[in-house]
């Protein structure tokens, strides 16, 4: 159950999934009964929550009494909550609230802000990020997708393929298996299939972007962080992408940060809501959604502030 508490370059392709930018612009948020039409979306969520949460659920990454500081502002206040492997965890808030900074602190990239500084704890399967030597394995295992795509200066193809080739793949049919896969899951391969070795930072934005989560799948991540991922994507591969998504939990933890509400009530097991740098509410989302505890947050999935 998720609960609240009161209180160099190793490896270059793990850096260069994470290394993206904010966007211009940020989409407004929706109210509670605008979302795209889905077909069987919610009986689809449904049937594949109550396969991944049968039993009791297994911490993959935990926050305790986390604080992060960006010069002299506190960016993230006491924070405390648990993600549980396997499921989507959507994180919902204003902007500045201290949800990118969350996501940061998972694989460690927030080190590059030479000013940011973390106390309290985050682990990954209970082990301090803090205390593991190796950072670069850590961002390995962590697949990270922010808001403005960034497509490495060669080919779609060694896009995707860069990461694992680093980590030792080298068969040219095992590689371009890899490959078509990802391309497959981000939704990209109908449209780049016949053309693989043009360099992909041709591609349109949107198109970019998608190359940018192939390239984080690329190296079949143990947990997969998604920052705005869809704000470059027009709806209906959108849609697409996140009935990959859908299938994705099974073999990895999916953690969303989104300012699109009705996205998070689709898609994620469970949400957190993140006002003002403090953690509001978490809990299921269906719960989140329908009963929350805060008025707060039910006046922000309502659309009454964002």
């Amino acid at each position: 159950m998720v609960t609240q508490a009161n209180r160099n370059l190793t490896d270059a392709s793990a850096d260069a999934s994470a290394a993206t930018s904010n966007p211009a612009a940020t989409p407004g948020v929706g109210g509670p009964h605008v979302a795209f039409p889905r077909g069987n979306m919610p009986e689809r969520k449904a049937r594949m929550t109550a396969a991944t949460t049968n039993g009791a659920a297994t911490e993959k990454i935990g926050f305790r009494d986390v604080d992060v500081f960006y010069g002299g502002k506190k960016a993230i206040q006491d924070i405390t909550l648990s993600i549980p492997k396997n499921t989507i965890f959507a994180i919902i808030g204003p902007a500045n609230s201290g949800k990118t900074t969350l996501l940061k602190c998972i694989n460690r990239t927030i080190d590059f802000i030479t000013s940011a500084r973390v106390q309290g704890d985050v682990a990954v399967d209970g082990v301090s990020v803090s205390r593991m030597r190796n950072v670069f394995a850590l961002r390995r295992r962590i697949g990270m997708v922010f808001p403005l795509p960034v497509g490495l200066p060669m080919s779609i193809y060694d896009n995707v393929a860069y990461g694992p080739r680093m980590s030792g793949m080298r068969r040219g049919a095992e590689l371009d298996a890899l490959v078509e896969k990802c391309l497959r899951q981000s939704a990209l391969w109908d449209e780049v299939k016949d053309r693989l070795h043009m360099l992909g930072t041709k591609l349109s934005g949107g198109q970019q972007q998608r190359l940018t989560l192939a390239r984080a799948l690329s190296l079949r991540p143990e947990i997969l962080c998604l920052d705005e991922f869809s704000i470059a994507i027009d709806p209906v591969t959108t849609m697409k992408i996140e009935d990959v998504l859908l299938e994705l939990k099974n073999e990895m933890t999916i953690v969303l940060v989104t300012n699109l509400v009705q996205q998070a009530h689709r898609l994620s097991d469970y949400t957190a809501f993140l006002n003002d740098s403090r953690l509001i509410e978490v809990d299921r989302t269906e719960k989140i959604f329908s009963e929350p505890a805060q008025q707060l947050t039910h006046d922000y999935v309502s659309g009454h502030f964002g």
